[in-house]
């Protein structure tokens, strides 16, 4: 009996995922096509002369067991925080003992490290702690009038909530009030989706703040004054909550070609610069995919029995042959959105940082992102990557900066050219009293499309989408933008690893797959139409 293929669409994290997976726990041989020249998807990691950028934050932490437990299979973690324990894990084909003394990151570059998380938004020149907290720098930030407003707001949605909660502004102003939601989520939410909030379905909250609110805030803020624990582990706190979390020593992007060269030393295949162009549709199956050669710019057919897309649903949708697409299908995918992205690496001297309320002016920053919230400037969030790892910065004399910012394809912002770009940037982080001009070493500009698929335009007919490419039976959907949905890479993984689960069992539906991080109140409904 010959081997079966399954063929990948993508090499990010759930394609890769899918890829292990079947190496791991099937016969099945994996094929991965990748269209660009690098590895990850979003979740890479670019090297600019040295200097290594993550595109948009990746903090390596789940509440999922499974995903931990995958992780550090690939990579081990740097033990910390005097824990009296030995771990073992798998490094390759040899056994790892790890206990409080080891591995060091300076011994090794296969580790992940323990890091301590800190995000603050930068609002009216003054830095606020996210998630906000009620605390004496809060209020002297805000002002005691706006204070008022905000608490009495909350006590005015608590008592008189939004019954028919359909819209991301009503999601927000339930769970904080409208002052709060005004001063804080609107502005900046609106700045990342370039619509309105009105305009984005309630789904976006319940997949991306879930259970976040004021009181669980508290309640974490006072059980963090009397706990002990130092542990990583976090699995009862919201995630926008937590305060610790892995990162691979060189970035995310370490882990996802270490995951590559697995797969291939175990008879995977992993092909960059490889566009897929075609699927080709028989009955109720895939059978074949054309593949170009960017390169050699020649075309290739590939024969499969497995097919896992993680390619965007509307390119996936445009490039099917050999069967008649519904036109209500057509159309959803043709209306489908997304929010592309730009990050600018910059190389300083140092910080000049001057806020409204000190005089004194900081050269370094302890924060992992801050959330650029003011109203004159564009840029949307800014990385200081010295501090997700130190191993991210040639020299650690200088500071590594990432300046993020949401547009969309072919607008103003994306048509700058590179070096227009890097001034624009720079410009802003001038006038928000970032930096001098002088500070400035080196500079590089990344565009990224396609990073966030948006819960609006066609979003709300989705479920056509996913019902006729449901009853494609070898055909899975997994990840991000190959679910139209904003996962987290682990959420993604999880997609993947189920998808292998229900080729080993036989199991015909896909419900499983669609069902991961989707907030209860928010599933079935929409997809039982």
């Amino acid at each position: 009996m010959s081997q079966k293929t399954a063929l990948i669409i993508g090499a990010g994290p759930a394609g890769l995922t899918a890829a292990y997976e079947l190496l791991e726990k099937t016969n099945i041989k994996p094929i991965v096509f990748e269209m660009s020249n690098d590895i990850g998807g979003i979740s890479k990691t670019v090297n600019y002369k040295g200097n290594r950028i993550d595109i948009g934050g990746h903090r390596f932490f789940s509440k999922s067991d499974r995903v931990m437990e995958w992780w550090k299979n690939i990579m081990p973690i740097q033990s910390d925080y005097n824990e009296e324990i030995q771990i073992k894990y798998q490094n390759r084909n040899t056994t790892v003992e790890m206990n409080k003394s080891g591995p060091y990151p300076e011994e090794t570059d296969l580790v992940m490290l323990i890091r301590s998380r800190l995000s603050r938004i930068f609002y009216l020149r003054s830095f606020f702690n996210y998630p906000i907290t009620l605390s004496l720098n809060t209020i002297r930030n805000l002002g005691f009038i706006r204070m008022q407003k905000i608490l009495f707001s909350y006590v005015y949605a608590i008592l008189f909530p939004i019954k028919d909660e359909n819209t991301l502004e009503d999601f927000f102003i339930n769970r904080f009030g409208r002052e709060l939601y005004d001063t804080f989520f609107k502005d900046y939410t609106e700045k990342v989706w370039g619509t309105k909030c009105s305009e984005i379905p309630a789904e976006w909250g319940a997949q991306r703040i879930k259970g976040l609110s004021i009181t669980k805030t508290l309640a974490h803020a006072m059980k963090k004054m009397v706990s002990k624990d130092k542990s990583f582990i976090q699995k009862g706190i919201e995630t926008s909550l937590i305060e610790k979390f892995l990162y691979p020593k060189f970035g995310p992007g370490q882990m996802w070609q270490e995951t590559a060269k697995r797969i291939q030393s175990m008879g995977g295949k992993v092909y960059l610069n490889h566009h897929v162009s075609k699927l080709k549709i028989v009955g109720n199956r895939v059978e074949s995919l054309t593949v170009t050669n960017l390169q050699t710019k020649k075309d290739l057919k590939y024969v499969g029995d497995y097919f896992f897309s993680t390619m965007p649903v509307k390119n996936l949708i445009a490039s099917i042959e050999g069967t008649t697409i519904p036109n209500n299908v057509k159309e959803t995918a043709n209306g489908l959105v997304y929010r592309d992205f730009i990050t600018v690496g910059l190389l300083l001297k140092k910080l000049n940082v001057q806020t409204k309320n000190k005089k004194t002016i900081k050269t370094t920053l302890p924060d992992n992102w801050i959330y650029i919230q003011e109203k004159d400037v564009k840029i949307g969030r800014l990385q200081i990557f010295n501090n997700w790892s130190p191993y991210m910065v040639r020299d650690p004399n200088t500071v590594w900066l990432g300046l993020e910012y949401f547009c969309d394809e072919g607008d103003e912002l994306w048509n700058k050219s590179d070096d227009e770009f890097i001034n624009f940037a720079i410009d802003e982080l001038i006038q928000i009293g970032f930096i001098l001009k002088d500070d400035v070493l080196d500079a590089t500009c990344l565009k990224m499309p396609k990073a966030y698929p948006a819960y609006f335009g066609s979003y709300e007919n989705f479920s056509l989408i996913r019902n006729y490419t449901d009853k494609i039976h070898n055909l899975f959907l997994i990840g991000r933008n190959g679910m139209h949905k904003y996962n987290n890479a682990d959420h993604s993984m999880l997609t993947a690893i189920t998808a292998v689960e229900n080729i080993i069992s036989g199991k015909k539906s896909k419900e499983n797959i669609w069902s991961i991080n989707t907030e209860e109140n928010y599933h079935e409904e929409k997809y039982k139409k």
